[in-house]
């Protein structure tokens, strides 16, 4: 007869929002560590829905929606992109009558529906004691919002954006710049040889920093970042310049998603939100392409300067992760339990100043993280400063302070 094994407790890990590479090495380093230190490791299936659409039945098969993880499985996984429990964008306090499961639609029926009493004892149901989450500050604020309802909560910061706040660096972000540096430097062999501007748009909804260090660091002549709104007319005139000034009369732009012309808003792609109340961004680069080819006469003794325009898009978040999302990841999940270990939770791993640490988690709602643009970006160049290096952080303008 086999003996039954004894665990110190429960801990359930889960990752939501956008998917980047990094999320498989942070479930394995929370997991191998757990199972050393005698926890017993459950994943969660696609965020936050797998935790709502559990059916509180040991015959009822829910392997579509959490599974225990093993050192096998992680190990397999840790060195690949992307997430192997999934993802998904669900708010468990705010689902769509349309979205509710088969098996709740009898109990919640309203148009937007708080199933946070579900979550609440499906977690109890399995006998979860610690919750890690992996998200961006969607993701997170739901964490917080199960934290004030009793949950041990420990949060990992991911989002390629790079705008937790509270840290200087979320899962994602190096890879992303990584990427970002390839595509551009492939792609500036096609502008070269038809000498024309290239303008390649990122993502990057309130905060600017996937356009900002890439730029900085030589992949692009200018940025427009959400930050700071643009004049479109001065931006065709430094392209204009950086093309002039060019061997091979080409300049190269790099825009965030969420950049906004002098006096306009936000580019969406249809008017349809999220669970978190967001509509998809994108074509903003479109727009800004149109309008560089209309007014490049102006700056080009009347010749009419092409563009190549490129969203790079799911490219930059997708494959294996770099070095520093190999690593990084790696800490965090051993910070976490860390955590468990001392029997402390409502705390957000982080690193600031080169060094690990944790802070309150619910500092993920209490503000929003962005670019300090006096501090980092030339309002007048359309471009990051480039001085003051010293004891600055890693990523140069991704601290708070």
């Amino acid at each position: 007869m086999a003996k039954k094994v004894t665990y110190k407790g429960t801990i359930g890990i889960l990752t939501g929002g956008g998917d980047v590479p990094g999320l498989n090495p942070a479930i394995r380093g929370v997991t191998i560590r757990a199972i050393r230190e005698g926890y017993r490791v459950i994943g969660f299936r696609r965020g936050w829905a797998g935790l709502i659409d559990i059916v509180r039945d040991k015959k009822y098969d829910n392997s579509n929606n959490f599974r225990e993880l093993s050192e096998d499985i992680v190990n397999k996984a840790g060195r690949t992109g992307g997430t192997f429990l999934h993802t998904s964008r669900t708010r468990p306090s705010h689902v769509k009558k349309s979205q509710i499961p088969d098996f709740l639609k009898d109990k919640y029926s309203e148009e937007i529906n708080d199933l946070t009493p579900e979550v609440l004892k499906n977690l109890e149901w399995i006998g979860v004691d610690y919750l890690i989450p992996i998200g961006g500050d969607d993701t997170l604020s739901y964490g917080v919002h199960l934290y004030s309802k009793g949950v041990k909560i420990i949060a990992i910061p991911k989002t390629m954006d790079n705008d937790v706040p509270g840290t200087d660096y979320c899962i994602g972000f190096s890879t992303c710049v990584t990427r970002t540096i390839q595509h551009a430097n492939s792609l500036r062999t096609s502008a070269g040889s038809h000498e024309r501007f290239l303008v390649m748009e990122v993502f990057g909804r309130y905060a600017g920093f996937t356009a900002m260090l890439p730029t900085m660091a030589g992949a692009a002549n200018r940025c427009v970042i959400p930050e700071h709104e643009f004049e479109i007319e001065h931006l065709a005139e430094l392209m204009s310049y950086d093309r002039n000034l060019n061997p091979s009369n080409y300049s190269m732009l790099l825009v965030s998603e969420g950049a906004m012309f002098s006096g306009g808003e936000m580019i969406f792609q249809d008017a349809t939100t999220d669970a978190y109340g967001h509509k998809k961004l994108g074509g903003i680069g479109d727009l800004i392409s149109e309008e560089l080819k209309r007014l490049s006469p102006k700056f080009n003794k009347g010749k009419v300067v092409n563009i190549i325009n490129q969203k790079l898009g799911y490219l930059v978040r997708g494959g294996d992760p770099d070095a520093i999302d190999s690593i990084v990841p790696m800490a965090y999940g051993n910070l976490a339990l860390d955590l468990i270990l001392e029997k402390i939770h409502g705390r957000l791993v982080v690193l600031k100043n080169g060094r690990y640490d944790n802070v309150p988690v619910d500092i993920v709602i209490s503000k929003k993280k962005v670019v300090n643009v006096n501090r980092h970006y030339n309002t007048e160049r359309l471009r990051p400063f480039y001085k003051s290096f010293e004891m600055q952080p890693l990523f140069i303008m991704t601290s708070e302070h």
